[in-house]
């Protein structure tokens, strides 16, 4: 049995719990069903029925299409890109890089200078919500964040087949 029903784990997700709350999920003994029941709640949060197999980031999910295609997706449904590839290359990219634009964000001289340092943003093309920021040098080039072996993670960590599709 879960330690965490549906309704706790939303709050987390929420960012409602009380501090000894979040403190005690935190500290405490993780049960082996936690992962299962907070993929189950953003599954219920989605309106479209393509299975999560990982949260990949803020608004962001790793999902198995219908013909077997991981992709990555976002809360509204708009689908990047396969998840080996980069998803910040389908993304709406903002770049802050004068200083005109750093003071939009940053108070009028205690902003980085955009000759060492840019700050880029990614918004999804389908519901314009940021996915990520990023301050780099102006050269840097746009890094994937990180490859996830789902089927390890699966198969060794969680000890449970994938999710299927629903018929």
């Amino acid at each position: 049995m879960a330690k965490y029903d549906k309704r706790r784990i939303n709050e987390l997700i929420d960012g409602t719990l009380e501090f000894y709350q979040l403190k005690d999920m935190m500290t405490s003994h993780k049960d082996p069903e936690r992962f299962e029941v907070y993929r189950e709640v953003l599954q219920d949060r989605v309106s479209w029925d393509d299975p999560i197999l990982l949260p990949y980031g803020l608004h962001l999910y790793i999902v198995q299409k219908a013909n077997g295609d991981r992709i990555v997706k976002c809360d509204c449904g708009h689908e990047f890109c396969g998840y080996k590839d980069n998803w910040k290359l389908h993304a709406r990219i903002y770049v802050r890089d004068t200083e005109e634009k750093m003071n939009e964000i940053y108070p009028k001289l205690m902003s980085p200078d955009p000759e060492w340092q840019v700050i880029r943003e990614y918004y999804c093309p389908g519901c314009a919500s940021q996915l990520d920021v990023e301050a780099v040098p102006p050269w840097y080039p746009i890094v994937l964040d990180f490859e996830p072996d789902i089927d390890t993670f699966y198969n060794e960590w969680l000890k449970k087949p994938l999710p299927t599709v629903k018929a």
